[in-house]
C-alpha cells in the first residue's frame, strides 16, 4: 500500500539500469513527474502522445479531486458528493467507527439509505479551489543584512500574514506551500469539509487480499476501494465537478492520468542530504519501526479485541517498514549514489561556468553539506526526546503549547498555532474517536524504553519524565491517572486557557508542562542552527536550477494536488513479464493455491456467488504514472476525463522512487473500475450506489 505513506523488502539489482532512463537532474524523463496544476506537462503530452489537455479538462479534474487530511486522496464520482478512495485510506475512520460488536474493517459496511450513512469522527477533506504565486511577497520579507534567524522569522511572519488575510477574505482554508525546495511559494486555497460520512467498504479480506505478503508487489488482486459522502449543511454536497464512471476501465497501452496528493519526495536533495538519509535517517527509522511493531504484536496477541485495536497501527507500520526498507536499499546501491553524485557535479560545473551564477549560487552545496554534518550531532537525541506512540500524551503536549502560543500575536507563534491553522488543530484535538487506555499504556512504556536505550538515564528528557522510575511504572501511573481520554475534559482545558492548564493536576498535563521548555529549547536549536541556514541555501539551488533550465521540471511532492501521466503497460519481471492486468480468474487461483488460508482467504460471498461473476473481469492493472505515498485513492482517468481506475499501490521496483524514477520498471498499481462495478453489482448488492454512479 502506498499511502501514507509505506513499503517492502527489495533487492535493487543494478540501479545503473534505472538511471539510464533518466536525463540530467533537472530534465524530466518520459512519463516522469508529479506536476502542479499551474504548470501541467503540456509540452510533454503534446510531443509524446499528441494530447493537449484543455483548461476545462484540467479544472474539472482539479475540482473533482479530494485530499483526505488523515492521509490519502480521492475523487467525486457523482453530483451528490460521493467520494471514491481506497479501503486502506478509509481504514483509520473505519476503525474509529468500529466497536467490538461492529467491526467495519473486517466485515465491511454498506449504507442502504442516506440515513444509514455514518459520520466520520474526525475526517477533513479538501478541494483545491485556487492557486496564487506569492513567491515575491515571501522573498521580499528578507531584508539585506538580516541574520539567518531573523530572515527565517521574517519569512514565517509573512507566510502567516498571507494565510490569515486569505482565510479572512475568502473563508477558505489557506496554506502557503513551498515548492522546488524553496524556489517558489504558492498560496493554495481549499474548500474544506468536515461532515464526511461512510457509505460503503468491502471486507478487509477482499480489499487487502494477499495481506502483507503481496503488499508492494504485482501481479495483484485487491478490491481496495471505499466510498464516503461529503455533506454540507447536513445535506449531500451538490457538485458540478465529478468524474464520469467508465465501467470498461483502462486498456493496454492507453494514455492515463493520475490526480492525487503525493506525500513527499526527495529528488531535489543535494548529494549530502541523500547521504544523511542513507547513513543516519533510514537506519534510525527502521530500528524504531521494528521495535514499535514488536510492541504492538505483543499487545495484539492478548486477545481478539486487542488485535482489533492494534490493527490500524500495525498495518501502517508494516507498510512503512516495507517502504523505508525499499528506499534504503536503493540508497545502498553504489550505482545509484554514484549517479546522484555525478548529476550534482555536472550541475555545479554548469553553474560555475557562469561567473554571475557562481557568485550568487555557488556556495549553497557546501553550506548544506556542513549543515548535514552538524545535524547528525543532535538529530538522534531530538528523535528520541518525545512521547512517541501515546495519543493522550501527545494531546497533552499540544494543549499546553496551545494555551501559551494563543496569547502571542499571530506572527510570533510557532508553526501549527497560527490563526489560519487553529480550526484544524481544534478539530483534531477534540475528536470523539475512541482512545484505548490499555494500548496507550503499553506503547507509552515501550516508547520510553526505546528512549532510555538510545539516550541513557542521564538525558534531561528522561530525567524529567522518569525521575528514576521504571518506564512501565511511569506509563501506568500517567495513563491510568489521566482524564485526557475525555473530550469534554480536553475542551474545558482549551477553553479555560493558560490559567486552567497551569492549575490542572492531571498527570499528563503536569508532565507536558515540565517537558515543554526542553522541547522548545530543542526546536529553537534546530531552527537557529539548521533550518534558518538550510532554507536560504536550498532557495539558492532552486534559483540556480531556474536560471540554468527555466521551469521545465516539477517540484518535489508536498502532499498537494499533482497530475501524473503514463501508459497502461506491463513490464519485465523476474526473467518473465508482468501483465498489464490481472483478472478474477487469478483471484480464485491465488486463493486456491494457498488453500484459502490466512491472507489468501476470500470472503464467503466470493464462493457463494462465483457462478454469477464474469471471471474474465479485469481486477488490477499497472501504468507508468509517477506516484508515491499519498497517492493512494487517486483516480486514474483517461483522455476524456473519465475514471478508469483507482490507485492503491506501487510495485517493488518503484520503491526508490522517492529519489529517482525509472520508467522501465516503476509501475503504479490500480483497482480496475470494471472490478469495482462487478463487485458492487454482483457481490455486495449495492444497487442504489451503482445506479448513482452510473447516473441511471
Amino acid at each position: 500500500m502506498i499511502f501514507k505513506k509505506n513499503y517492502v523488502f527489495m533487492v535493487v539489482g543494478s540501479v545503473l539500469a534505472l538511471f539510464l532512463f533518466l536525463t540530467a537532474q533537472v530534465k524530466s524523463a518520459p512519463d516522469e513527474g508529479m506536476w502542479t496544476f499551474d504548470n501541467p506537462p503540456v509540452k510533454q503530452l503534446q510531443e509524446r502522445y499528441g494530447f493537449t489537455p484543455t483548461q476545462q479538462w484540467l479544472d474539472n479534474i482539479r475540482l473533482a479531486s479530494v485530499r483526505f487530511m488523515d492521509g490519502g486522496s480521492g475523487s467525486f464520482v457523482s453530483p451528490n458528493g460521493l467520494v471514491l478512495t481506497n479501503h486502506h485510506v478509509a481504514m483509520g475512520q473505519l476503525q474509529k467507527l468500529s466497536t467490538a460488536e461492529n467491526n467495519y474493517v473486517a466485515d465491511g459496511f454498506l449504507a442502504a439509505t442516506l440515513e444509514d450513512e455514518i459520520k466520520s469522527p474526525d475526517l477533513e477533506v479538501n478541494i483545491l479551489v485556487s492557486m496564487e504565486d506569492v513567491t515575491k511577497e515571501v522573498m521580499k520579507a528578507v531584508k539585506p543584512g538580516m541574520s539567518d534567524a531573523d530572515a527565517l522569522k521574517a519569512r514565517r511572519t509573512t507566510i502567516a500574514e498571507i494565510e490569515k488575510k486569505s482565510q479572512k477574505k475568502t473563508g477558505l482554508r489557506s496554506d502557503v506551500v513551498g515548492l522546488y525546495r524553496g524556489g517558489e511559494y504558492w498560496l493554495y486555497r481549499y474548500k474544506k469539509y468536515t461532515d464526511v460520512r461512510l457509505v460503503m467498504a468491502p471486507e478487509r479480506q477482499a480489499a487487502y487480499f494477499g495481506g502483507d505478503f503481496d503488499n508492494f508487489t504485482y501481479p495483484r488482486y485487491d478490491l481496495d476501494f471505499a466510498f464516503f459522502r461529503v455533506y454540507e449543511n447536513d445535506k449531500p454536497l451538490k457538485t458540478d465537478n465529478y468524474l464520469k464512471w467508465n465501467s470498461d476501465g483502462a486498456v493496454e497501452d492507453e494514455l492515463v492520468f493520475v490526480a492525487g496528493h503525493p506525500g513527499s519526495t526527495n529528488r531535489l536533495y543535494t548529494y549530502s542530504q541523500v547521504e544523511f538519509q542513507r547513513d543516519f535517517r533510514y537506519p534510525q527509522l527502521l530500528d524504531y519501526v521494528e521495535k514499535y511493531l514488536n510492541t504492538l504484536y505483543n499487545y495484539s496477541s492478548k486477545g481478539p479485541e486487542q488485535e482489533r485495536r492494534a490493527l490500524g497501527r500495525i498495518f501502517g507500520l508494516e507498510n512503512a517498514k516495507k517502504a523505508f526498507t525499499g528506499e534504503y536499499n536503493g540508497l545502498l546501491d553504489d550505482a545509484l549514489m554514484a549517479k546522484s553524485k555525478k548529476d550534482e557535479e555536472d550541475f555545479r560545473k554548469l553553474i560555475a561556468s557562469n561567473p554571475d551564477w557562481q557568485n550568487e549560487f555557488g556556495d549553497a552545496w557546501d553550506a548544506i553539506e556542513k549543515l548535514m554534518t552538524l545535524n547528525k550531532e543532535r538529530a538522534r537525541a531530538q528523535f528520541y526526546r518525545g512521547v512517541r506512540g501515546s495519543q493522550l500524551a501527545g494531546n497533552a503536549m499540544t494543549l499546553v503549547r496551545y494555551v501559551t502560543e494563543i496569547k502571542k500575536p499571530d506572527a510570533d507563534r510557532l508553526p501549527g498555532f497560527h490563526d489560519s491553522q487553529l480550526d484544524e488543530l481544534k478539530f483534531r484535538l477534540l475528536s470523539p474517536a475512541p482512545i484505548y487506555a490499555d494500548m496507550e499504556e503499553v506503547v507509552f512504556a515501550d516508547g520510553l524504553k526505546m528512549s532510555l536505550d538510545a539516550l541513557g538515564p542521564d538525558d534531561e528528557f528522561l530525567k524529567i519524565i522518569l525521575k528514576g522510575r521504571a518506564p512501565e511504572d511511569v506509563a501506568r501511573d500517567l495513563i491510568q491517572g489521566t482524564q485526557m481520554a475525555d473530550v469534554e475534559f480536553r475542551k474545558a482545558l482549551m477553553e479555560g486557557g493558560e490559567t486552567k492548564v497551569l492549575e490542572s493536576e492531571d498527570p499528563l498535563i503536569v508532565l507536558a508542562r515540565e517537558l515543554d521548555p526542553l522541547s522548545r529549547e530543542d526546536e529553537k536549536w534546530f531552527r537557529e542552527n539548521i533550518e534558518s541556514k538550510l532554507t536560504p541555501a536550498s532557495e539558492k539551488i532552486a534559483q540556480a536550477r531556474f536560471a540554468a533550465y527555466g521551469k521545465t521540471t516539477y517540484p518535489d511532492a508536498t502532499f498537494t494536488l499533482r497530475l501524473s501521466y503514463g501508459t497502461v503497460s506491463g513490464y519485465p519481471m523476474n526473467g518473465t513479464k508482468a501483465p498489464y492486468k490481472t483478472t478474477l480468474y487469478g483471484v480464485y487461483d491465488r486463493s486456491l493455491s494457498f488453500d484459502q488460508e490466512g491472507d489468501f482467504a476470500l470472503p464467503q460471498r466470493f464462493w457463494d456467488r462465483i457462478d454469477q461473476l464474469d471471471l474474465a473481469t479485469p481486477v488490477n492493472f499497472v501504468c507508468t504514472a509517477d506516484i508515491i505515498g499519498g497517492n493512494s485513492g487517486s483516480p486514474v482517468v483517461n483522455r476524456k476525463g473519465e475514471i478508469v481506475g483507482l490507485i492503491f499501490d506501487g510495485n517493488i521496483e518503484s520503491l526508490p522512487g522517492r529519489f529517482v524514477y525509472d520508467e522501465a520498471k516503476n509501475r503504479a498499481v490500480s483497482v480496475h473500475t470494471a472490478y469495482i462495478m462487478e463487485a458492487m453489482d454482483k457481490l455486495y448488492d449495492a444497487d442504489k450506489l451503482v445506479a448513482e454512479i452510473l447516473e441511471r
